[in-house]
């Protein structure tokens, strides 16, 4: 099989990325993270090692480039969502059913990835420098969410609701891992119950006798940072 080289354009150079990491993935399913080398990539993939490593410096970059992937794909996918406009539930619940519409190919070996990135430290963690691309779409797809919805909230919780959705929607990633129900339906079950009861929530904020509620919420979430 003929590689592409350094040379090659940039459509080509794109489809061997794709070639990679698709590879990968495939492979970290198959074999495991650990098990799974750079050689190992490269030769299912048709390529030389050192052609593999001029696309990607590591495993771990590997693991960015799909999680960049999945969060282009999701902000594609809500687009038609946040482009319409309307009531805080309805546009949360369709953003959270979109991404596990996008994750859902990839339940089966998703939870290899969760240790890696649960590790202090690790490149791969949704916290790290190196995840901030792929953590800015998925910001920006709440903070679109909070900018055009119609419902009306307490302007301080308006202010750091993106970030508190992100990390809940983290948290239903997790969740979604470790959910053996068919076709998860639990998740989506919780997804469902779980938007109404924060609707609620986000709606009685703008009352006054519930702004001391809100005031200690936001200060835990800013201790979190």
């Amino acid at each position: 099989m003929t590689e592409p080289s350094p040379g090659a354009t940039s459509g080509k150079g794109e489809q061997t990325r794709r070639l990679i990491v698709e590879t990968a993935i495939r492979l970290f399913g198959e074999n495991g993270y650990e098990k799974t080398t750079m050689r190992a990539i490269a030769s299912a993939a048709g390529l030389s090692v050192g052609n593999a490593y001029y696309y990607f410096s590591s495993k771990e970059a590997l693991v960015q480039e799909f999680y960049l992937e999945l969060q282009r794909e999701h902000s594609a996918a809500v687009e038609p969502i946040l482009t319409a406009g309307g009531a805080f539930g309805d546009q949360l619940l369709g953003v959270l059913e979109s991404g596990m519409r996008v994750w859902g190919p990839h339940h089966e070996f998703a939870g290899k990835f969760i240790g890696l990135a649960a590790v202090p430290g690790s490149p791969v963690s949704p916290f790290s420098p190196e995840s901030e691309e792929s953590r800015k779409i998925s910001l920006d797809i709440f903070q679109r969410l909070v900018d055009g919805t119609t419902t009306k909230m307490d302007p301080a919780l308006r202010a750091e609701l993106p970030e508190l959705l992100w990390l809940l929607q983290l948290g239903v990633v997790v969740y979604w891992v470790h959910d053996e129900s068919p076709d998860q339906t639990k998740t989506h079950k919780i997804i469902q119950r779980g938007v109404l009861y924060l609707e609620h929530l986000v709606g009685l904020s703008r009352l006054k006798v519930f702004r001391p509620v809100t005031v200690q919420g936001l200060a835990l979430l800013r201790m979190l940072r």
